[in-house]
């Protein structure tokens, strides 16, 4: 398989190659020692595949002495679980592309006086939900503006509101610009979204083209509302990327979702797809919180070749109050259809200081035995209620139409206190 050229800095689309364990890249902060598991491996999506390794040594695991040939290398690191990012890679380029061309076509997109200054650029792979003070998000009251710029190019910025039912209210910024020549185009609309209800949205969406063909599109959104079955206030955020390459058959999509109640639930999760010419790669994982210390984790990640070879991993995990289990699986499927997989497994026994763990793969390795091991892992996640709060300023300060008389009252939004909201309160918010 040939080597990749490296992306021009002008387009900046990359999907990036990396080391991947048996944890995805949210569990960052996971801390989760595993003596006895000796289980890893190189995931990459270019490049030359390598070799699976056997390596023996394994806390009484059998048949640890053979290497074989596969494309997945499992290796013995450290003891404890560390993540990595998810796989990516550079958009291949047949041709060597200019530098300089994107910091021709975005002064383009600038004025030098009243013009919107563009800050649309290709989103980046794995980069999450940004906060929302990384936006910089300003809405604009009552523009309606134009322009050409010396050089052929040409732009633009809107503002206005919405009005509808239950006090629903809109204000919206849109900008955008092209080159002389229609080639290389962006657009960016922020808005920001209140009810009677009690229901408030933030959010941007971006897209663009550059002269080469590559395109993208992103959207992120920041909501506040009323839980329809707690009453608790809730915050949600989420974010979907996409981006495709003008020049070779490569692109990728994410979609990011976090969610937050006021009492400590909370749900995160991503899917994800890419591809580079042959090649093809997906991801999926979640976290579960429900508050109370109970815990669900699991990631499946999975990629193939036009010439039919598969591979993949998988894993999942349950805890609470010590007591708890892990499970997953490597497996490689050849272009001929041959087989190979290893599944394992631990079961926390909650004594701290016992684990059994079990295995085996179609090799004929197995392996059933009881450790002397500590037990880690996070009954509540790293980033939580506070900190989305902490981090949600701007959406928690939009202000809704004013309430004419006789309309009733604002809906109780229960942000942890232990009262009970009103009866007379709506259980749920409007869909918009």
């Amino acid at each position: 398989m040939a080597s990749t050229p490296a992306v021009p800095p002008a387009f900046g689309l990359r999907l990036w190659k990396s080391d991947v364990d048996f944890r995805p890249t949210a569990l960052l902060r996971r801390r989760v020692l595993i003596r006895g598991s000796d289980c890893r491996i190189l995931y990459c999506c270019s490049g030359k595949v390598v070799p699976i390794r056997r390596i023996a040594g394994g806390s009484g695991r059998k048949g640890g002495s053979n290497a074989e040939e596969w494309p997945i290398e499992l290796k013995k690191k450290s003891h404890k679980v560390r993540v990595q990012a998810a796989p990516a890679l550079p958009f291949a380029s047949s041709q060597s592309l200019n530098p300089s061309r994107q910091e021709k076509f975005f002064p383009r997109c600038t004025t030098r006086n009243s013009g919107p200054q563009s800050r649309d650029t290709p989103p980046k792979r794995d980069t999450g939900i940004a906060n929302e003070k990384d936006w910089g998000i300003s809405l604009s009251e009552h523009v309606n503006e134009s322009g050409t710029n010396v050089d052929g190019s040409s732009w633009y910025r809107e503002s206005g509101e919405d009005l509808g039912e239950n006090g629903f209210r809109c204000r919206w910024t849109k900008m955008g610009g092209k080159s002389d020549d229609g080639s290389s185009e962006w657009k960016e609309t922020w808005w920001e979204k209140s009810d009677w209800s009690g229901y408030k949205e933030l959010g941007v969406e971006k897209s663009g083209r550059n002269s080469q063909g590559d395109s993208w599109w992103e959207t992120w959104r920041e909501v506040l509302h009323q839980d329809e079955w707690s009453n608790l206030a809730r915050i949600e955020r989420s974010a979907q990327k996409q981006a495709k390459s003008g020049i070779e058959n490569a692109g990728w999509y994410e979609n990011w979702w976090e969610k937050y109640d006021a009492k400590g639930w909370t749900e995160k999760g991503a899917h994800k797809y890419g591809r580079l010419n042959e090649q093809s790669w997906w991801e999926k994982w979640g976290e579960h919180y429900d508050g109370r210390g109970s815990v669900l984790k699991w990631t499946d990640k999975w990629a193939e070749t036009e010439l039919g070879t598969k591979w993949g991993d998988k894993w999942e995990e349950k805890f609470f109050a010590g007591i708890g289990s892990r499970q997953g699986e490597t497996w490689h499927v050849s272009p001929v259809g041959e087989r190979w997989s290893r599944t394992w497994g631990e079961e926390h026994l909650g004594n701290g200081r016992k684990v059994h763990k079990y295995g085996k793969s179609t090799t004929g390795e197995s392996w059933d035995i009881v450790v002397d091991e500590e037990t880690y892992y996070e009954g509540e996640p790293h980033y939580g209620w506070a900190d989305v709060v902490g981090d949600s300023s701007q959406l928690l300060s939009i202000q809704p139409q004013e309430k004419p008389p006789g309309q009733g009252v604002y809906p109780y939004l229960d942000f942890g206190s232990s009262s009970s909201p009103p009866k007379d309160g709506p259980s749920s918010p409007p869909s918009q």
